[in-house]
This record gives structure tokens, sequence and C-alpha cells, in this order.
């Protein structure tokens, strides 16, 4: 789970990151890119689409993967995670239902080292 400071919760604030247009794909996973920011946390996302699998149970297992893997990465980095934009949404595809962690998270791995690099 991750930790408070770093959680996407309200629906306007997923809706503005959805209309600033800035999009990343890798490998059955898109990244939405909120404003970019001065000062600030960036908050971070998780979609699953029923169109993806009808079953909570299966949408629930991917966002819980890339969660993890997030988590992961942000306590790999410490105290120095940071992006330039306010804002992340993950949001998967069909494409991850069968996949294992390990696929799941070099995927966000390689979407984030793109962020930072851009």
């Amino acid at each position: 789970m991750l930790k408070k400071e770093y959680r996407l919760k309200k629906r306007t604030a997923f809706n503005a990151t959805y209309k600033t247009g800035l999009t990343f794909y890798q490998n059955g996973i898109t990244v939405f890119c909120g404003k970019k920011k001065e000062i600030g946390t960036t908050k971070i996302g998780f979609v699953v689409s029923k169109k993806v699998h009808k079953r909570a149970v299966k949408r629930n297992r991917l966002k819980r993967l890339m969660r993890e893997s997030v988590r992961l990465y942000i306590k790999e980095k410490g105290a120095t995670f940071d992006t330039k934009y306010l804002s992340l949404i993950f949001v998967a595809s069909a494409k991850l239902l069968n996949k294992n962690f390990s696929y799941v998270n070099t995927t966000i791995l390689e979407l984030m080292s793109r962020i930072n690099n851009d």
C-alpha cells in the first residue's frame, strides 16, 4: 500500500490529470501525467477498467501488482523520489491479465525512467 502522501484520491484530480494530455505507454500500461509542478509531492493513482475484465478480483490483482511495483520504486529511491509532474495515473490494459509481478515491475520501471528523462 502506498503512503497517504502519495495517493491520488479525488475525482477532480483524476479528471484534471486526464485532461493534460501527456501520456506514456509501455507493454500494456499507460501513464497519464498531470501538470508540471513547482513544489509538492507527486500523487499516484491506479485504474483498471471493467472493460479489461468483468471480475473485480482480476482487476484488483492488476492494481495490487502495479501499486506494489511503484511502492518498491519509491522505497528504492527513498527521499530522492521525485518526478516533475504533480500527478501520475497508471492505467492497465487486458495485456497484463496473465502476467506475473516481474513483468509488471520491469514495465513500471521502464515507464518511470521514461517519465523522468522526458
